[in-house]
């Protein structure tokens, strides 16, 4: 071959390579931004997702696992991935949704979405399985083995309870090794100095419970997963499996991601999507904050007619400043059947005279009821539920073949038509007497995983919750302000419209540090009900210390429920005089709103600081839970104050007033408490 020709050759050649036609390259990386400077990074190659913030990289391979019958499904094992987004607008505003679809062949279709908005600090995710005959109970759209916050100090990672039964409390562990923590429905994972924060958690509570577990050390974390599917005995309660969903298409709960500057704000933005997503089914409270007495706080068994009338007469005569909006209730606990005889099915026209007897003073009265617990289960006698012709026995939960009996009640099935006789038939006596406020409580019993419903389309103890608590709503028609007692924390929103922060507390400082744990880590839940409660406030024979802090902890809580004997005269009579009449305190009370932590560290404690701006005025609670004086120098830029402005500072229960610059010094006495108010001069 000439020379020439070998040229041509070889030019054609490269002329081919350079200027061939390739085929296109798919797209592997898709960014999904949302708020100011978030985004989620999706490797279609590998069906796993970063979540990156300002501060770097803080979930890493992310990917979703859902349980299919015995078959487990995960996002990573999947060949083929589509993407596509569609505009939105719902309770978040606009925003997009990004769903990718993940398909293999002899496998139910996957399918992970998100959902952004460029106005909101945090997304929701789901996973959704698609296919024939499909039946799940885990359902995870997160599992990581890298996540990190991008600091190290602190670091803490937060234990929601799923109730406030059995005395559990809070808990910021320390995030080391050796350590796994399962949290309920939602977690936090930061560090308390910086405040800079993970929040995990889900905003749907109508089917399944929710569990977030995280591990690892300090700022990084080995194990992040995020699930629905719950079942624990020491969490929820339940001693069997959570209930499996079936059908051709099933979806896991929707959960909200964020990372945030202060852990504190990502907490209340989570409890205020709640409320969007879950809209309350109970008519909204737009009264003023509840104030009144419950007899649960120290006459408890030993309720009558008679007491409970000079209770009456007590805060009619000599509690007159005790009100907000001319109003204070008058609530009948347990055993106001103590009345007359034949229990629900007996004459409740005594029960109608002390509620007359209420609204003739000025007072507005309250009852008490658990629609889903049988007490009486422990008697041999065959017993028939009132109100229809069911036996108790026909309407008791089974789970592993036995009955779920905790906390001296037996669970009720909530979709039975027997428990829904017993309840209408119980709140149409109770409306008649003309009660204006119902305290519900053991209302876990509902929501506990069973062997089998009655409704044989119910599967899962929420979803039982769900039917039962509706059913309870509609009875109830709007007539009576709704208090939760003994609840799931979250899916409670959407049926009260004040719940219990805690488990019961009475009067001692002890007292006031379990209820306050529930605060210092679950004040965001005033943003989930209309007001969040710390139990009947007792003052009985304690110190006067203990008798503000345990005054203080209903003040900063949000309602304002007192408890003692007051148809008896002793030291409680003499301090409720003087501190149920504050008007300063009573001012500040009204405000209704919970005050937020300023440290979130004290594990299973509670916080010595809460803070709360309200109308530009700032307003500082102390505690001291302490048996012995302590000292507080408190950083004002730490509380969220300007360090180098001045202010006027007052404390509402001595009526000192003084100017604070930088730091606010003050000493507490073993077991007391403080409440300031601080106004830029």
């Amino acid at each position: 071959m000439s020379l020439r020709i070998r040229l041509i050759a070889l030019g054609w050649i490269f002329c081919q390579t350079a200027f061939a036609v390739k085929p296109p390259k798919l797209k592997d990386l898709i960014s999904i931004p949302y708020g100011k400077n978030g985004r989620i990074e999706y490797h279609l190659q590998s069906g796993e997702f970063d979540l990156i913030a300002d501060s770097g990289t803080i979930i890493s391979g992310a990917y979703a696992v859902v349980k299919n019958r015995d078959a487990i499904l995960n996002s990573k094992e999947y060949p083929t991935r589509k993407h596509s987004q569609t505009a939105i607008k719902d309770g978040f505003g606009v925003g997009q949704k990004h769903s990718i679809v993940l398909t293999r062949k002899g496998s139910p279709t996957l399918q992970q979405i998100f959902y952004v908005y460029p106005d909101r600090e945090f997304f929701f995710t789901e996973v959704v399985v698609s296919g024939n005959s499909l039946k799940s109970n885990y359902m995870a759209p997160i599992v990581a083995e890298k996540a990190d916050i991008g600091v190290r100090g602190d670091n803490r990672s937060l234990f929601v309870p799923f109730d406030n039964d059995a005395f559990v409390s809070y808990d910021s562990r320390p995030v080391q090794v050796g350590q796994s923590l399962t949290s309920s429905e939602v977690a936090a994972v930061y560090e308390n100095y910086t405040r800079k924060g993970l929040i995990i958690g889900s905003v749907e509570h109508l089917e399944w419970k929710t569990g977030i577990t995280t591990a690892g050390v300090g700022q990084q974390l080995t194990e992040l997963k995020a699930w629905g599917g719950l079942s624990d005995e020491k969490i929820t309660r339940d001693k069997i499996p959570h209930g499996s969903l079936s059908g051709k298409s099933i979806k896991s709960p929707r959960l909200f991601v964020g990372f945030f500057d202060d852990w504190r704000d990502g907490l209340e933005a989570y409890g205020k999507a709640n409320r969007i997503t879950e809209k309350p089914y109970v008519f909204n409270w737009d009264k003023p904050t509840p104030f009144g007495w419950n007899s649960w706080g120290a006459i408890k068994s030993k309720i009558s007619f008679d007491k409970a009338v000079k209770v009456a007469d007590f805060f009619a005569d000599s509690l007159t400043g005790f009100r907000n909006d001319n109003t204070a209730y008058i609530d009948l606990d347990s055993f106001w059947d103590n009345f007359f005889s034949g229990g629900l099915n007996g004459d409740f026209s005594k029960l109608k005279e002390f509620a007359d007897y209420c609204q003739k003073k000025g007072l507005q009265p309250g009852v008490y009821w658990a629609p889903f617990t049988d007490w009486g289960w422990k008697s041999r006698k065959v017993r028939k539920a009132e109100g229809g012709d069911y036996l108790f026995s026909d309407l008791w939960t089974k789970a592993n073949g036995t009955y779920h009996d905790f906390d001296g009640g037996r669970a009720l099935d909530p979709t039975h038509p027997g428990t829904k006789q017993r309840l209408t038939f119980a709140i149409k006596k109770l409306k008649e007497c003309g009660f204006k406020m119902i305290k519900i409580d053991f209302l876990g019993h509902a929501a506990i995983e069973s062997d089998g419903f009655y409704d044989r389309s119910v599967t899962t103890g929420m979803q039982a919750f769900r039917q039962g608590m509706e059913h309870l709503i509609d009875q109830l028609d709007g007539q009576m302000l709704i208090y939760a007692a003994i609840s799931p924390n979250l899916a409670m929103g959407r049926y009260a419209h004040t719940r219990r922060i805690a488990c019961d507390a009475w009067k001692t400082i002890k007292d006031t540090k379990y209820t306050l744990n529930g605060l210092t880590y679950g004040w965001w839940q005033t943003y989930v009900y209309n007001y969040i409660d710390a139990d009947h406030i007792v003052f009985g024979e304690e110190s006067e210390g203990a008798n503000r802090a345990r005054l203080t902890s209903g003040v900063i809580t949000g309602t304002f429920i007192t408890g003692d004997d007051y148809s008896v005269h002793g030291p409680w009579s003499v301090r409720a005089r003087q501190l149920l009449q504050n008007r300063s305190i009573l001012d500040l009370a009204k405000n209704g709103v919970a005050f937020k932590p300023v440290e979130g560290n004290s594990g299973k404690s509670a916080g010595e600081l809460f803070v709360r701006e309200i109308k530009g005025e700032w307003f500082l609670a102390v505690l001291n839970y302490d048996d012995h004086p302590k000292e507080y120098i408190i950083d004002l830029t730490r509380i969220g104050l300007d360090g180098s402005s001045e202010y006027l500072t007052s404390e509402l229960f001595q009526h000192s007033t003084f100017t604070t610059t930088g730091t606010l010094r003050t000493s507490l006495p073993a077991g007391d408490a403080a409440i300031f108010k601080l106004v830029r001069k």
